[in-house]
């Protein structure tokens, strides 16, 4: 999506702002970031100043650049750490919006034309890449595999480029986070992109 967004972005002189899937995590952000060449990249388990983003936004601009990237999780809090919410006409309140607050905020401080592009559902129901093909064969083999072999209450895994299994209990009620220090976020840092300030 990145990559569509780029000529939009240099023809219009804006910012634009994708906003991705990810609930409380950003590894879709993260990867999509860095692959799509990014120039922002906002995730939950870093925090961020808008102050910041500005003069990221004016150093693109020193450098000869009239337009930037950003990509955002959808859980992306604001600054002073309320989540960004949407209330639909049914009462109900969901995660949403972060996209739309960022570009506002921005705009305040640089006056740079910003246009939001959520993926949302596009995102998740678009076609599998071979290699999530590959693996979902891998962990349907796997399953059969345990059933068979009266291994219950498992879960097929992939690790170290393989397929293995682990107890359900090893994974219940736990969510894996970006780590702020791990080898992707070093990666998007040497390629000068703006990811928030660890404390």
């Amino acid at each position: 999506a990145l990559d569509m967004l780029q000529p939009t972005a240099a023809s219009h002189k804006r910012l634009m702002i994708l906003e991705v899937m990810g609930r409380d995590a950003g590894h879709i952000a993260l990867n999509a970031g860095i692959a799509g060449g990014a120039d922002i990249i906002l995730i939950p388990e870093i925090p961020y100043t808008l102050k910041d983003i500005a003069k990221h936004i004016e150093e693109i601009r020193s450098q000869g650049r009239n337009h930037a990237l950003m990509i955002v999780a959808e859980a992306v809090k604001k600054e002073d750490g309320m989540k960004v919410t949407v209330t639909h006409v049914d009462g109900q309140v969901r995660l949403g919006g972060t996209g739309a607050y960022l570009a506002d905020k921005i705009y305040e401080l640089t006056e740079t034309e910003t246009r939001v592009t959520v993926l949302g559902y596009l995102q998740r129901g678009s076609q599998p890449s071979p290699r999530d093909r590959l693996i979902g064969s891998a962990f349907g083999v796997h399953a059969v595999d345990m059933i068979a072999n009266n291994k219950f209450n498992r879960i097929a895994v992939w690790q170290n480029r393989s397929v293995t299994d682990v107890h359900l209990n090893e994974v219940i009620n736990k969510s894996k986070t970006v780590d702020p220090r791990g080898h992707l976020v070093k990666i998007a840092r040497g390629l000068g992109i703006y990811l928030g300030k660890l404390s």
